[in-house]
């Protein structure tokens, strides 16, 4: 992943501000449901279409979810998040920040097929939403407040509503233990 330059730092204010304008800490967990309401986004579940989709929900919730976590359909200016309700919460809340993400960063609407069909997929863009989605939902601040409390990883996750892999990697890119253990007394 390269970023441009000041990315990450740009995603670290935008996760602040974010919590600041809900009347959020920093430390405090996001609710992506209660952002995208906030942001006027609405969101609509995968299974709402199982009466017009029904093989299509069938296919992307039993048989094969890994194959549709969510998208922003546009209407003009205006964004819809269509997400796969089969997920796991800790899924839907990071593929719904993912999402959220694209909108706050001002992602303009790609086609999503390309023309020969494939899909669309721009990496510089995609890696910047997955990034600051992921620091959404635990800011850095948050990431440190973990180990200074030395929160075990499962518990730390439920407690941000995310999985224990998105936990580790926040807390890994953040370099947070190594920052709590300059600061640790040495008794």
């Amino acid at each position: 992943m390269g970023f441009r330059r000041g990315f990450k730092t740009e995603a670290n204010d935008i996760a602040r501000d974010v919590r600041a304008e809900l009347g959020l800490r920093t430390t405090d967990p996001i609710n992506p449901w209660s952002l995208a309401e906030y942001l006027t986004i609405p969101i609509i579940k995968l299974s709402d279409f199982g009466t017009d989709a029904p093989k299509a929900v069938s296919h992307f919730s039993q048989t094969d979810t890994s194959a549709f976590s969510a998208v922003t359909v546009f209407h003009g200016t205006r964004r819809t998040i269509v997400h796969n309700d089969a997920h796991t919460l800790a899924r839907q809340a990071n593929n719904l920040s993912h999402e959220i993400s694209h909108g706050l960063l001002q992602h303009p609407p790609t086609p999503a097929l390309d023309e020969q069909g494939c899909r669309n997929w721009n990496r510089d863009v995609e890696d910047e939403a997955a990034w600051l989605g992921a620091a959404l939902l635990v800011s850095e601040e948050a990431a440190l407040a973990v180990v200074r409390q030395r929160l075990p990883i499962d518990e730390a996750a439920e407690r941000y509503g995310v999985s224990p892999e998105l936990m580790t990697m926040r807390i890994n890119v953040t370099g947070a233990r190594a920052r709590v253990q300059r600061f640790r007394p040495r008794w």
